[in-house]
């Protein structure tokens, strides 16, 4: 499946916390900065929940994208009289 291999990246923070999700918006990674430990709790969770909505947000848009241009190139290719 395309949407298992596409691997998308995302952070928060400048970097503190990082993620890679895939197309199918499975999380793969999530990195944590030492730095970031440092952090209060509740800064730490914000950072967290920013880097994977972003992360989920794009994987959504990219799987989307990718699935219209699929979509497009098999309709493309046909002739469907009146259209």
């Amino acid at each position: 499946n395309q949407l298992s291999d596409m691997v998308i990246d995302a952070e928060s923070g400048g970097g503190m916390v990082s993620v890679k999700v895939n197309g199918k918006q499975e999380i793969l990674e999530l990195n944590i900065d030492p730095d970031a430990m440092k952090e209060d709790k509740e800064m730490l969770e914000d950072l967290i929940i920013s880097a994977l909505n972003k992360a989920l947000s794009k994987a959504q848009s990219d799987s989307q994208e990718k699935m219209n241009s699929v979509a497009g190139g098999i309709m493309g290719g046909l002739k469907i009289p009146g259209m």
